[in-house]
């Protein structure tokens, strides 16, 4: 195993340990909180997020494979920013996170922080994370399996979100929608 490889895995494992305690706070505050209304088609999303995050980290490879240095740097460079994006997120969103999509009684409309750039910038340091772990350690045929699951799923959770935000915020959040990406900057 080369130093790079190390470093790679070492900072990989330490992205994804303070990535998970982005949510320490955000899920403690949110446990008081009434859902109103929630949309249980996000479940399906869940799974097939789920489903491309077990692909990412399957140790399914074939003999002798072994990831590049350019594929070492790209998880390297990928990891740190998807960790301070879903600290910035987790933060402003506060006791309004939620696993799956709901609205709470009080829900306000969130485009403060890194919501002025994305209207999910979680999802975009999930799809970040994802990246940094299949650079660092998948085989291509699943890396690309695991993107693919992930975007569906995300996509299936963010249509379900959208949707009950609509109905809370109507024209507030139709004009927030059409100026903000959804995950990925450039694509609305």
């Amino acid at each position: 195993m080369s130093t790079l490889q190390i470093a790679a895995w070492v900072e990989l494992g330490v992205c994804w340990i303070a990535w998970s305690l982005a949510f320490v706070r955000p899920r403690n505050r949110a446990q008081g909180a009434k859902k109103n209304v929630s949309a249980p088609a996000s479940r399906w999303g869940i799974v097939l997020v789920m489903l491309g995050y077990a692909c990412i980290w399957a140790f399914v490879r074939p003999v002798g494979f072994e990831k590049s240095a350019t594929s070492l740097i790209a998880s390297m460079i990928v990891g740190p920013p998807s960790v301070v994006l879903v600290w910035m997120a987790a933060r402003h969103l506060d006791k309004q996170w939620r696993f799956e999509a709901a609205l709470s009684e009080d829900h306000k409309l969130i485009t403060t922080g890194p919501y002025r750039w994305l209207r999910n910038p979680i999802y975009a340091s999930m799809l970040g994370m994802l990246l940094a772990t299949g650079f660092a350690k998948t085989w291509w045929a699943l890396f690309v399996a695991g993107v693919i699951f992930f975007v569906i799923g995300t996509e299936i959770r963010v249509r379900a979100e959208e949707k009950l935000l609509a109905a809370r915020f109507g024209e507030a959040f139709a004009r927030y929608k059409a100026r903000t990406p959804a995950y990925f900057p450039f694509i609305r």
